[in-house]
């Protein structure tokens, strides 16, 4: 017993590779036979090797939540509890124990919300990602196929069995296993299917499937009469390759396939040859060129929607496609989205056109509508020259050659039915058919980088608006304001600017991007400007008697007031009421009335001020030093953060057009600013017109620069604007010319026109 145990023990240390040693020394090894193990033999072997599971990480959910706990801001808020529970305040007197527990109680409140959010977000995406298991398991040994297993070879835990039956011996179970070791590697394709019954009378022998290689199909077989034939399917020029009569027959070839592609129909060949020798590794006999097949393969009744919508909202769609050129252009004529295109070859291929040889290759393919002819390849480099041009590049595929470009662009989207090597190399992959689901990820996105850039604006806004206003409070008037109450302002803060993820926003017409002088200037001068508010409150209650003898309310003046008491609950209401409304104007692009907020955000705002109000009301706390000043004062305070609100539009706009550029474009334009160039320009304004006149008589050649740089956003949704303008000039001469209509009949019917006669009576 003991010596077997030892034994097992080696193979469970994996010291003998089972795998690659004779069957017997495998039974031998495993101290078992052909007919399998006993009940007792069964259960000592699980409590050696364990059961047929994968082990599964288990994370405590307690440590993952204090892990919420253990980052900078919450660093800071430890060490002032701990100030707070430390420190006396001198004078004799105790510890601030109230401060030490609303700072952990805020604690544990935000790292409570953040546990539920975290744990509500891996349990949806790990109910996503069972949806979308792979489908099969031969990718674990790099085969796309199904392959013959014979006595002596190994069979993986989790590959799928395609035909007949075996008996195995275990060598290896649950994390023991290639599959268990390799589970988190795993890159699986989907299973090339073929024909599983051949037609009456006709044996199959051999099957091979297509790829993307070699493009085609073939099937060998024998008939009826005992004799092998072979038959294949597939692109034309590799059928054509094949013919051995192929400089015979191929200018009839290439002009069929023309005259398909012309009416937007994809063409597929059938050549035929046989089989002398009867054995399936022959060669064969001369390959005979049978015909060709039109296929019409038509976009999706979706497609032209999703191409227009996409267009409106600023984003360039290409279209790249193996088909013919010709195809391409008909197919982006259908689909309204132009007809600026290239065969990739001439572009990134070795065989370049020499007639575009000498132009911008980069620039023709930021311009241009799609690309025809495609090689897997051509993807990825088409991909790369466009993120080189700072766009951001998204990629839809479904198959193995899609892979490498999916996961080089900035967003790679598999689509439905897609291999799981696709999905894989994807950052999205979409469940349902077609592509409009595109549209709604787009907007989808655009709304949440909305509140993420209005949450940004927010809280440097505040950020700005607290420190710089009790600073200022501190340094010209001594006036030291309550820490509690800080607390108190942050917690309904956060209370409210939690809902601005459910907020209803207004997404970006056109792509957005992180305008970081935009964001932080916005944010500097609205806090400021509410800083500035609260210093000029503190100063007209203070040193003033303005409020008494206007709103007839006690006097909160230094010679009538003992302490701040009254005078800190005033400025609590005025900061938190005016802060939390600052979020209706970083929220909104336009007037911050016009845009109507969500319902919970409002809810939010109004239970918080509320409790606002009804703390500088009524609240008489000795240990946060405030007071309650009645509801004369409130009126007062919230009087003075009205009319105050109003002008937080107007400075809004006048920072976003101020670092638009088009203000100092204008005022450089009507001389009213100063300018380096000499004569504001004069001189280089006479040059370029110079320039240009002497191209126009032929004496100077035209700028090989067809297109100029394109650095900033708004240069780039430009090109998308080009692209919808081709797209919309296309779709309407189609529509409203005489001739378009013609030519769109002609494509469809399949008429040759050079046939008709040319004369018509009006």
């Amino acid at each position: 017993m003991g010596e077997k145990t030892e034994v097992l023990d080696a193979v469970l240390k994996e010291t003998v590779d089972l795998e690659n040693i004779p069957l017997e020394e495998v039974f031998e090894n495993l101290r078992c036979s052909r007919e399998g193990l006993t009940t007792e033999a069964a259960k000592e072997r699980l409590e050696i090797f364990g059961y047929n599971k994968l082990e599964e990480k288990k994370e405590s959910k307690f440590l993952k939540f204090l892990g919420f706990m253990w980052n900078p801001l919450s660093w800071v808020m430890e060490a002032a509890a701990i100030m707070a529970i430390a420190l006396a305040n001198g004078g004799g007197k105790p510890p601030d124990w109230q401060d030490f527990v609303g700072i952990i109680t805020l604690l544990i409140i935000n790292s409570t919300i953040s546990f539920i959010e975290e744990n509500n977000a891996g349990n949806a995406a790990a109910a996503l990602m069972a949806r979308l298991a792979p489908k099969a398991k031969s990718a674990l040994t790099g085969e796309s196929l199904p392959v013959t297993k014979g006595p002596g070879d190994g069979v993986y835990s989790g590959s799928t069995c395609k035909q007949g039956e075996i008996e195995a011996i275990v060598i290896a179970t649950g994390v023991h296993t290639f599959f268990g070791k390799a589970a988190h590697l795993v890159d699986t394709t989907n299973q090339v299917g073929h024909f599983q019954k051949a037609r009456a009378g006709i044996q199959e022998v051999h099957f091979l499937p297509f790829n993307p290689t070699d493009k085609r199909t073939a099937l060998t077989y024998i008939d009826s009469e005992g004799k092998m034939h072979r038959v294949s399917k597939g692109a034309p020029e590799q059928i054509l390759n094949l013919a051995h009569n192929k400089s015979e027959i191929e200018r009839r070839v290439h002009s069929v396939i023309d005259k398909f592609a012309e009416r937007g129909l994809r063409s597929l060949a059938v050549a035929y040859q046989e089989v002398p020798e009867g054995r399936k590794e022959s060669p064969g006999g001369p390959w005979q060129f049978i015909g060709l097949m039109p296929l019409f393969d038509p976009p999706r009744h979706d497609s032209a929607e999703t191409i227009r919508r996409a267009l409106n909202l600023g984003v360039n769609v290409k279209m790249i496609t193996g088909d013919q050129l010709a195809i391409g252009k008909e197919t982006g004529r259908r689909l309204g989205m132009g007809t600026n295109m290239y065969p990739s070859s001439a572009l990134l291929g070795q065989n370049k056109d020499e007639s575009i040889a000498a132009l911008p290759i980069d620039e023709l393919i930021e311009k241009a509508d799609g690309f025809a002819g495609v090689f897997p390849e051509h993807k990825y480099e088409i991909v790369k020259r466009l993120q080189a041009r700072k766009h951001i590049c998204g990629m839809t595929g479904d198959g193995v050659n899609d892979a490498p470009a999916l996961k080089k662009a900035d967003i790679g989207i598999a689509v439905a039915d897609a291999t799981d090597a696709a999905r894989s190399a994807s950052d999205i992959v979409l469940t349902e058919p077609g592509l409009s689901v595109i549209i709604s990820a787009v907007l989808t996105s655009r709304a949440i980088f909305q509140r993420m850039k209005n949450y940004t604006i927010y809280a440097v806004s505040i950020t700005i608006r607290i420190v710089l206003g009790f600073m200022l409070l501190a340094l010209i008037w001594k006036f030291d304001f309550p820490p509690f109450m800080v607390l108190i302002i942050a917690i309904l803060n956060d209370g409210t600017i939690m809902t601005i993820s459910k907020d209803r926003v207004k997404p970006s017409p056109l792509p957005d991007s992180w305008k970081l002088a935009e964001i932080f200037a916005t944010g500097i001068i609205l806090g400021s400007y509410l800083a500035m508010m609260t210093v000029i409150f503190f100063w007209a209650a203070y040193k003033t008697d303005f409020f008494p003898r206007i709103f007839k309310v006690e006097s909160l003046e230094k010679t009538a007031q003992d302490d701040f008491q009254k005078l800190a609950s005033a400025v609590y209401l005025q900061v938190s009421t005016i802060s939390q409304a600052l979020i209706f104007v970083t929220r909104s692009r336009s007037w911050s009335f016009v845009e109507r907020p969500g319902l919970l955000l409002v809810m939010a705002f109004f239970v918080a001020q509320l409790i606002a109000t009804l703390i500088a009301v009524y609240a008489d706390w000795g240990f946060a030093a405030i007071k309650g000043i009645g509801w004369g004062w409130a009126g007062v305070v919230w009087l003075y953060n009205i009319i105050f609100y109003l002008p937080l539009d107007l400075i809004k706009f006048t920072i976003r057009y101020a670092l638009s550029g088009r203000a100092w474009d204008l005022v450089i334009e009507q001389r009213i600013a100063f300018t380096r160039q000499k004569d504001f320009g004069k001189e280089a304004r006479e040059l370029k017109w110079a320039h240009a006149q002497r191209t126009l008589h032929g004496l100077q050649t035209a700028d090989t620069k067809m297109f100029s740089d394109r650095t900033s956003v708004t240069d780039l949704n430009q090109l998308a604007e080009e692209a919808k303008r081709r797209a919309e000039i296309a779709r309407l001469r189609e529509l409203h010319t005489l001739k378009g209509h013609v030519e769109s009949v002609v494509r469809l019917k399949g008429l040759d026109i050079d046939t008709i006669q040319q004369a018509y009576t009006v």
